[in-house]
């Protein structure tokens, strides 16, 4: 639940919980003086590839726009400005609006996280601006525990929080030992307290502490220095590039076209080699697909995932794709086994009614569905047609596409360079990583090279698809998932299409299916659209039983034995981005992203555990 305020009569917000204001007129100046201006910033990040600050306390979100704002003004700012923020009680999106009207110059910046600001459930949520060079990582739990179970290193440390005496916790030597493993030699840290028990708790933890000129009426306000005279050991595992290199990413499809994006934005020069002559020719070809969170009433790994992936994918596609055409973020419905909501105990109000929540009898009733029929609407959920959401990753600047340029193996030259060889042995491309993103095919390039052996899966599926009849009626504005989806009204061909599918066939990688095998696949969907939207069936009658339009995709998807994708390294310089099964339009964006954090040493875009969860380390 967000955290409960009260408003003083000066417009200050004041926390009944802990019975101290959040900030008063100063607030603004505070955060620039006490803790920008005390981190030495912007001057400590002039020319640097990336910026990694760590606040103990977000509150309404001013000390991040103030420095994002800085960042912004700041003609030498790093490439990436990463900023870490722990809050264990995060205030409302309305009273975040409200905090922010006394500033007036912070205001857009504002609105822009007020957007984002949603479905604060317990864990890590990655909020993404300036077309993702400003990376907000909210941690919302108890900061001690956050601290000892992330794995980051940071430049700047913003020591915010209700005074020590207010809310001791966040003060505790305990909770500084956590926050002083994440810190490099050099890190910088500033804080508006200089009560003793801070100073000697943080000089204890290696910092060289120091008392400046405070802002008025404080007399004196904290800065310090991570220098112990001791070696510090870092709490994340060691990067492997600094700094943007070459790469060649081999594979055009979600999972090719995400990690060049992603790698792309951090300032690196990516080459896409496919063997199509288009992207997008493979399982990420489909017309039309579904992301959607995934629902488990202990809120397992799975689910977590899911929901990451579903907030990148909203906002990757936000920034590139036009809504309705390419893309419609509506909502999905999805039917659930009778007694078998799925949902958590605790969602039915706070953030986790920002993501799903039983369906209503309105939506039902949209749908063609009785009002006890067993639902959920995912309101952060929608369609998207990956080829044109492909398509404009690979025009991001810095991305190279080489179309009709099968690679048939790797070689790592005597320079440490990773080339890509055609069938004749002759060199197609070079660079210092490589990126595998070909799905079944990754094993086939790792194996000449020693490597491990991935545990994936082929999963052959057909879509059954068509030009909407005149008279549609029937088919709901939005989509339906659960045992198979229908997504209708998408554009296509001056008109509008019906998608309906796809069957799921293990172990099965042949391409194209037999007409035979065709046949069954439209009979297998004709069924389950039947028994998923009835409604819908009349309408879609005469394309099925050979009276109206009725096409078909097939394809061949790549799953691993445990469901989740793998991501990480196989050996040095080459790397895999692969295994999102059914589930690439909620899975790609998030994978790419972790990808290029951990290749880089950024802060991660999931806890730790989830990322463990995805990664080559647990195969």
């Amino acid at each position: 639940m967000p955290e409960s305020l009260s408003w003083l009569p000066d417009g200050t917000p004041f926390s009944p919980r802990f019975g101290d204001r959040y900030h008063g007129e100063q607030g603004m100046a505070q955060a620039r003086d006490v803790f920008l201006h005390g981190c030495g910033l912007p001057q400590a990040w002039a020319g640097a590839q990336q910026w990694r600050i760590l606040e103990t306390g977000f509150g309404f979100g001013l000390n991040f726009l103030t420095t994002w704002a800085a960042w912004r003004a700041d003609p030498q700012r790093p490439r990436l400005l990463h900023f870490v923020s722990l809050e264990a009680w995060p205030v409302s999106s309305d009273d975040l609006l409200r905090a922010a009207e006394r500033y007036p110059d912070l205001q857009p910046l504002a609105g822009q996280l007020h957007a984002q600001y949603w479905g604060l459930l317990p864990g890590l949520h990655r909020l993404w601006f300036d077309d993702g060079r400003v990376l907000l990582t909210l941690c919302v739990g108890d900061a001690q525990t956050l601290l000892r179970q992330q794995l980051w290193e940071v430049d700047s440390v913003y020591l915010d929080g209700f005074s020590p005496q207010r809310n001791p916790d966040i003060w505790s030597l305990e909770t500084l030992k956590a926050m002083a493993r994440h810190c490099r030699r050099g890190t910088r840290l500033a804080t508006w307290t200089v009560a003793r028990s801070v100073m000697d708790a943080l000089t204890q933890c290696g910092f060289q502490v120091g008392k400046v000129p405070g802002l008025h009426p404080k007399r004196d306000n904290l800065q310090a220095t991570f220098d112990p005279h001791w070696q510090p050991r870092s709490s994340r595992q060691p990067c492997e590039f600094a700094r943007p290199a070459r790469c060649l990413v081999l594979g055009a499809g979600l999972a090719g076209a995400t990690a060049a994006a992603s790698l792309a934005r951090r300032g690196w020069q990516v080459t896409v080699l496919d063997a199509a002559a288009t992207p997008a020719a493979g399982a990420s070809g489909l017309p039309a697909g579904l992301f959607a969170p995934h629902l488990s009433p202990d809120d397992n790994l799975f689910a977590r995932v899911s929901r990451a992936g579903v907030r990148a994918m909203l906002q990757q596609s936000g920034t590139l794709l036009r809504a309705g055409v390419d893309w419609n973020p509506a909502g999905v419905l999805e039917r659930r086994p009778v007694g078998q909501p799925g949902l958590p105990a605790d969602w039915h109000d706070g953030p986790g009614a920002d993501w799903s929540g039983p369906a209503d009898a309105e939506r039902l009733a949209i749908a063609g569905l009785p009002p006890d029929t067993s639902a959920c609407w995912h309101a952060r959920a929608g369609w998207v047609r990956p080829a044109r959401f492909i398509a404009r990753l690979l025009e991001q600047p810095g991305i190279a596409w080489r179309p009709s340029s099968a690679v048939a193996r790797l070689v790592r030259t005597t320079s440490g360079l990773w080339q890509a060889l055609d069938d004749a042995g002759r060199p197609l491309a070079e660079a210092e990583l490589a990126v595998l993103a070909a799905g079944p095919a990754c094993n086939a390039l790792l194996a000449p090279l020693q490597g491990p052996q991935l545990p994936l899966q082929p999963v052959r599926g057909q879509m059954s698809w068509g030009l909407q009849p005149a008279a549609a009626q029937g088919l709901p504005p939005f989509a339906v998932n659960g045992g198979g989806a229908l997504m209708a009204h998408v554009p296509c061909e001056g008109g509008l299409a019906w998608h309906m599918g796809a069957t799921f066939e293990r172990d099965a990688d042949r391409l194209p299916l037999t007409a035979e095998e065709r046949v069954a696949a439209h009979a297998h969907n004709w069924q389950r659209l039947q028994a998923l939207v009835p409604q819908a069936a009349p309408v879609l009658r005469p394309a099925f039983e050979g009276g109206g339009d009725l096409r078909a995709w097939a394809g061949v998807r790549c799953t691993a034995h445990d469901r989740m994708p793998i991501v990480g390294p196989v050996a040095p310089g080459l790397w895999v981005s692969t295994a999102m099964g059914a589930r690439g339009l909620t899975r790609a964006v998030l994978c790419a992203e972790l990808l290029a954090a951990r290749l880089m040493g950024e802060p991660l875009p999931v806890e730790a555990k989830l990322a463990h969860a995805m990664g080559c380390e647990r195969l």
